[in-house]
């Protein structure tokens, strides 16, 4: 009688499930990690149509390089309940702002999400009282700077402590 034992080089059934579960394991733990990458760095933006945005892309980005020929800048400032924006020229003198809109939004929600009128305060300066608890918010104010179009900044800030960091 021919008795056939196992060898050390025959392919089994379970040396072929060892394969399989090791291949499928390596790819669920891969999409697992990278999933949780992505759902711990989401920074939530969201914007309602992507497409309309995208087509508006290049204007605002002309638009941002055209401001930014003009070499000003501006200063934003937070403390006591009131918000203070200033803009000065590229040569360190202050910038006329009429009138100032300012937009307060919380990264990932809108629930706190505020708008307030800035009024004039001085030369190249313009202020409002508002609330706004501690930790991250995009700030975007709109200022009448006597251009056809406002004068737009945009940034993301941290209240700590009552106030802007």
């Amino acid at each position: 009688m021919n008795q056939r034992g196992k060898t050390s080089g025959e392919f089994t059934g379970r040396h072929m499930l060892v394969i399989m579960l090791a291949f499928f394991g390596v790819i669920i733990a891969v999409n697992l990690t990278m999933a949780s990458f992505a759902n711990s760095s989401w920074s939530g933006l969201v914007v309602k149509n992507s497409y309309v945005a995208s087509q508006e892309f290049n204007e605002k980005a002309a638009a941002g390089r055209a401001q930014a020929a003009l070499g000003w800048s501006a200063t934003m400032a937070f403390a006591k309940g009131e918000f203070i924006y200033s803009l000065v020229d590229k040569d360190g003198k202050p910038v006329r702002i009429d009138g100032a809109v300012a937009q307060f939004r919380r990264p990932i929600t809108d629930v706190e999400d505020q708008s307030v009128a800035l009024m004039k305060t001085g030369s190249g300066r313009a202020a409002a009282p508002i609330s706004l608890r501690d930790g991250a918010w995009i700030v975007e104010v709109d200022a009448d700077a006597g251009m056809a179009t406002p004068y737009r900044d945009v940034r993301r800030v941290t209240i700590r402590d009552g106030v802007l960091q």
